[in-house]
């Protein structure tokens, strides 16, 4: 066994069939791994290449990625954008630190809200964010224990975060302090749909040059919506992942979209989604089994009993162990190739996680 190779276990579902086989969810991450700063320009970071059909691991860096893919081919990438949406303040009766991240807004005028300060808090109190603009009161606690507060104002939750929030950079990184200019490289190049509390982060990759090297080998682009909410990063049950349902998310699948898919599909062209939220939505609109523009929440849970029926390929992050974001990747590769790819990542110098490398799953 090899120094890296210690750092990767297998984990067997005490209740696993044979149709699904052993799952690769555990691994141990070693911090110093987890990419602190994006690689500038973002193409320059470097590409690990799964070829579905077992040939082996090929090491390139993403301006490689038009070369990996074929005339015909359909690239789908997600373009909804992230919300400032980490807001802090203070408790106005006990003055008393408090911290939220925005989740999304209801009917009504009313957010619901990740929160944490000491104390109980009751309802019906106030909490003014550090930069005195927005008063928050608190209406309620839903059953996740997820705070529903109503802004003093009734304006749109966007703007008001435009003008109090700050980005909401995974804890991971930097512990979850922006900089000023994550602003912009917390972004991807398509994002222009508001809705997010994290980024997709697979297409943070992405850049100019290589959308235009794409369209120069003849490889089209299409695009979707996907908003990440909290649920994609609820930990799996070590028991039982494979029971595990992702919280539902709003999405949308243009009806240009689903007609460049049936083009691609009818050309024998294959589907490369950018990110396992564009996977997702896809996965998640073509189960009603009419490809159709779609819009609404995306319910489907994907890992090894999924059957994909619209998407052939992907590019990917690396993701955190314990995760659905990993236990999704069974659903285009065996455990034993998720295996191999991470060891040799581990064994290699991959960067790891939102500002990390990136995996191209390359379809057959």
């Amino acid at each position: 066994m090899t120094p890296e190779s210690k750092h990767l276990h297998f984990n067997e579902p005490a209740h696993s069939s044979s149709a699904a086989g052993s799952l690769f969810l555990d691994y141990e991450l070693p911090t110093e791994r987890i990419a602190q700063e994006p690689i500038e320009p973002r193409d320059a970071s470097k590409l690990l290449v799964v070829p579905r059909n077992g040939a082996p691991l090929e090491d390139r860096v993403f301006t490689d990625l038009p070369n990996q893919l074929k005339k015909g081919d359909l690239v789908v990438m997600n373009t909804s954008q992230v919300l400032p949406a980490r807001i802090r303040g203070t408790r106005e009766a006990t003055g008393g630190k408090w911290e939220a991240l925005f989740v999304r807004e209801h009917s009504g005028n009313v957010w619901e809200c990740l929160a944490k300060t000491k104390g109980k808090p009751a309802l019906g109190e106030w909490m003014v964010t550090d930069c005195g603009q927005l008063r928050l009161q608190l209406a309620g606690i839903n059953p996740q224990g997820r705070w529903l507060v109503t802004p003093h104002q009734p304006e749109p939750a966007p703007l008001w975060l435009k003008r109090v929030g700050s980005m909401p950079l995974p804890p991971y990184i930097g512990k979850g302090v922006a900089k000023p200019e994550d602003e912009l490289r917390y972004q991807t190049l398509l994002a222009k749909s508001p809705g997010s509390i994290a980024a997709p982060t697979a297409g943070l990759h992405f850049t100019d040059q290589v959308l235009q090297s794409l369209a120069q080998k003849g490889v089209e682009l299409a695009t979707v919506t996907l908003h990440v909410g909290p649920g994609t990063f609820q930990p799996l049950s070590k028991e039982s992942p494979l029971t595990h349902k992702v919280e539902a998310e709003w999405g949308e699948v243009p009806a240009s979209t689903c007609q460049a898919i049936a083009a691609c599909k009818q050309r024998h062209g294959r589907i490369v989604a950018v990110g396992t939220t564009s996977v997702r939505v896809l996965e998640s609109a073509a189960s009603r089994g009419d490809l159709s523009g779609w819009e609404g929440w995306a319910t489907v849970t994907l890992g090894p009993n999924h059957r994909l029926s619209c998407v052939d390929g992907m590019v990917t992050n690396f993701h955190q162990p314990g995760t659905s974001l990993l236990m999704l990747l069974h659903a285009l590769l065996p455990a034993e190739r998720i295996r191999d790819a991470y060891q040799h990542a581990l064994a290699g110098s991959y960067r790891f996680l939102s500002y990390g490398d990136a995996v191209l799953i390359r379809p057959v």
